[in-house]
């Protein structure tokens, strides 16, 4: 009986002792993290909506509207469809607005579908720029962005100038309800009206994708078999314009003029595939509508247009234009 009771004590005085060495242990040495401090503070919120996620000319967009969120201290979303899509995009707009961010960007693709969208944001208190895209007859506070029709009344002067007799002209659109879009071929249209020589034969949708440029000017060709001109109106035209030339004829040499100088639609002017690109330039607009949204936040009211650059490039350009473009880069 003694001895139980000696081994009872011995083991209870055993784990007191370990008991205590434990809790003692744990505070001596254990350091407690810290809650880090170093987390950035955001003075707003703004999000810019593409209309197509990844997109070459939408990243550079993006890419613009960072460096600015950057600097002026923005918290910056890039949200928008997967696949240029008006339904989708009205959809990721709304949503936005019911989130009550301070300002958004977005294009204004369709008046009956985003004015009553941007009116109501701005009733609600959040600042809109429209970008790339206009709707000057809703209550948007600014636009950022190509004069469109003067962009399409450019490539119109253009065409005149680098081709001679006559001309049967196939037109691919990136979207035919597209508001931008729609002004390109207006201007385009308007330049050329009193060039006799000058006949636009067909247009066809490529819903602002390769796949939808091939198609389209497959099907222009098909039904136009005369025709000795192409003009594209949004990013990815000029690329499935020259492929389906490069496949169906290969000896012909139409006269080609497109939209934006991605890298490959570049490596297609100097290949002599393309022939001019209307340059817009899209970091310089998602840098600017930061800016803008920004000026609007603060109580400021800057000018409700704010048209960026452009211009017409040809081979003869392209060192120029490239050198430029790799000094701003490197700024």
């Amino acid at each position: 009986m003694k001895k139980k009771l000696v081994y009872s004590i011995f083991a209870l005085a055993f784990l007191i002792s370990a008991f205590l060495m434990f809790f003692y242990g744990q505070n001596t040495f254990y350091v407690k993290k810290e809650t880090s401090t170093t987390e950035p503070k955001y003075d707003y919120h703004f999000v810019l909506i593409p209309e197509e996620e990844d997109n070459e000319y939408w990243r550079q967009v993006e890419k613009g509207a960072r460096d600015a969120a950057e600097k002026q201290g923005v918290y910056l979303e890039y949200i928008g469809p997967k696949r240029a899509n008006l339904n989708d995009h009205v959809r990721v707009f709304d949503k936005e607005i019911a989130g009550k961010v301070d300002g958004i960007m977005v294009q204004g693709l369709s008046n009956e579908a985003f004015t009553p969208l941007i009116n109501k944001a701005v009733e609600k208190g959040t600042s809109i720029i429209t970008i790339d895209t206009d709707l000057p007859e809703s209550r948007r506070d600014v636009y950022v962005g190509t004069d469109n029709y003067m962009a399409g009344f450019m490539a119109g002067k253009a065409f005149i100038e680098d081709t001679k007799g006559e001309q049967m002209v196939g037109i691919v659109i990136g979207r035919n309800d597209a508001i931008h879009q729609q002004l390109r071929v207006e201007g385009f249209k308007e330049a050329v009206k009193n060039e006799l020589r000058i006949k636009i034969v067909g247009m066809k949708e490529s819903n602002i994708s390769k796949t939808g440029a091939v198609q389209a000017t497959y099907d222009l060709l098909k039904e136009n078999p005369n025709i000795t001109a192409f003009y594209g109106t949004s990013a990815l035209d000029g690329v499935g314009i020259a492929q389906v030339i490069r496949t169906m004829r290969p000896y012909s040499d139409p006269y080609v003029i497109t939209f934006d100088t991605l890298p490959e639609t570049i490596q297609l002017l100097e290949a002599e595939e393309i022939d001019a690109i209307v340059v817009q330039h899209p970091y310089e607009m998602g840098y600017t509508a930061v800016n803008m949204l920004v000026e609007l936040k603060k109580g400021n009211h800057p000018e409700k247009i704010q048209h960026t650059p452009t211009s017409i490039i040809r081979k003869n350009d392209l060192n120029q234009f490239l050198q430029k473009h790799i000094q701003e880069n490197n700024k």
